[in-house]
């Protein structure tokens, strides 16, 4: 994503609008076409090398900005890594070495410096049977700007299979792990990820994020899961009013809270909340409104208003085959744990009355028997309340919650569901919701149920 120096929005009154541009303007394609191809020249090479070409093109160009920000995208999409045959630190520490034996240190070189450095740097390159040129450019392979470029899209630089190989790939994606489609990139791939992106560099102050959909409700609100994001959902009809039910909704509306309503803002809850955006454009019908926080105090707030009419674009994938990290955490135990229980991604939708709930997981057994699992880990205390008045709310019998011990609540929150109230600190364990499940799992004719999601 853009970082906020290179974020570009234009405020007035009380609405923000990001500063998109024309994807099909000519002068944005033939400069989307030159930066892919420095990127794609420069794969094998030394970092700094792309940098300086980089800034190149932006001294005959007045648009900084947008330069800079396709070349951040660009970045994200890129790997860097040192490549060198033997790891820098031992080479530098055997040349420090081998030149204080040999020469003690000086106020003034002497004649013979260019000798006595030769003979170092041959000597210690004898010792660790790599060549002279690779000595000298390992010394400082793990400089930043002397890391090469080994992945750029789908293109790899495959000749870096020698010496101490350390990733310091560049993406600023946050923690969702998230799925790409497989295309490599291209220019109008290029120029649609930028707009999306100036619309997400101005969510990183976002106190509140209201989203309606109309279609794909199982992927987006998958998304939303997948982000960890703190969330209430209602359903509601073709124009958008709320509904009593899901009887008769024609789509859901979702609050999502942002960084700025926690207990103090945090960026990385920030990206996450701007993470979720793209996965909006999956919908053929979404609109989406956000409250931002204009200064840092928080006195005055003005709106970004999107919907499906921007043409933004996504590239994210319209599956659902993932998982948040906690969630993510658990399913990878429950792969390696002996049990016949089979952890399913949640595909139920429980009505509330005015509003709905998604557990994260249902949990089933080959004989039929069936329970549901919630898990609650970082929320507002306002969040909470009202996850725990849903959980009250929903009279579920087969309805497990796994709470952080961090949460301010007590069993007694719970209300009948308290009994199936499954504590953990870090991390959750796959036989303690074994034999929860077991004592309350119930077997159930129509497992799939509702047919929101």
């Amino acid at each position: 994503m853009l970082t906020a120096d290179l974020a570009r929005s234009r405020a007035g009154g009380d609405s923000v609008q990001p500063l998109f541009i024309d994807p099909d303007e000519k002068r944005y394609r033939e400069t989307v076409t030159e930066l892919i191809r420095l990127f794609d020249d420069h794969l094998g090479e030394p970092k700094g090398d792309l940098e300086d070409a980089i800034d190149e093109l932006t001294v005959a160009d007045t648009d900084y900005k947008i330069i800079q920000g396709l070349a951040k995208l660009l970045r994200d999409e890129s790997e860097f890594e040192t490549v060198a045959p033997v790891e820098p630190r031992e080479i530098r520490q055997r040349l420090f070495e081998k030149a204080n034996e040999q020469y003690p240190i000086v106020r003034q070189p002497t004649l013979g410096e260019d000798t006595q450095k030769l003979d170092v740097y041959s000597t210690v390159a004898d010792e660790l049977g790599i060549s002279l040129g690779e000595c000298y450019e390992g010394m400082y392979a793990d400089l930043e700007r002397n890391k090469r470029l080994v992945r750029f899209g789908n293109r790899v630089y495959e000749d870096c299979s020698a010496g101490d190989i350390e990733s310091s790939s560049t993406q600023l994606t946050g923690q969702s792990g998230d799925r790409y489609r497989a295309n490599d990139i291209t220019v109008d791939w290029l120029l649609d990820r930028y707009n999306l992106a100036l619309a997400q560099a101005v969510l990183y102050d976002a106190t509140e994020m209201r989203i309606r959909v109309w279609d794909h409700f199982g992927t987006v609100f998958s998304y939303v899961k997948l982000f960890g994001l703190m969330h209430r959902i209602y359903p509601i009809n073709a124009g958008g009013k709320r509904m009593v039910s899901t009887d008769q909704a024609d789509g859901y509306e979702a609050i999502l809270d942002g960084p700025a309503s926690l207990f103090s803002q945090t960026r990385k809850y920030g990206i996450r909340l701007a993470n979720f955006l793209p996965a909006l454009p999956l919908c053929d019908r979404w609109e989406m409104d956000a409250t931002i926080a204009d200064d840092e105090s928080g006195s005055r707030m003005r709106t970004l208003a999107l919907d499906h009419t921007d043409s933004l674009q996504s590239h994210y994938s319209a599956g659902a085959e993932f998982d948040s990290d906690v969630e993510r955490t658990l399913a990878d135990k429950w792969e390696r744990a002996n049990t016949e229980w089979e952890l399913v991604r949640e595909d139920d939708v429980l009505d509330l009355g005015g509003q709905v709930m998604l557990p994260d997981f249902a949990v089933e057994h080959p004989d039929g028997r069936r329970a549901l699992l919630e898990i609650m880990g970082f929320w507002t205390p306002e969040y909470l309340e009202n996850k725990l008045s849903k959980i009250r709310d929903a009279d579920v019998d087969n309805l497990i919650v796994a709470v952080s011990e961090r949460l301010d609540c007590a069993e007694e929150d719970f209300g009948a569901a308290s009994d199936r109230v499954l504590w953990f600190k870090t991390g959750i364990h796959v036989y303690d919701v074994v034999d929860i499940v077991e004592e309350y799992a119930a077997p159930i004719a129509d497992p799939r149920g509702h047919e929101a999601e």
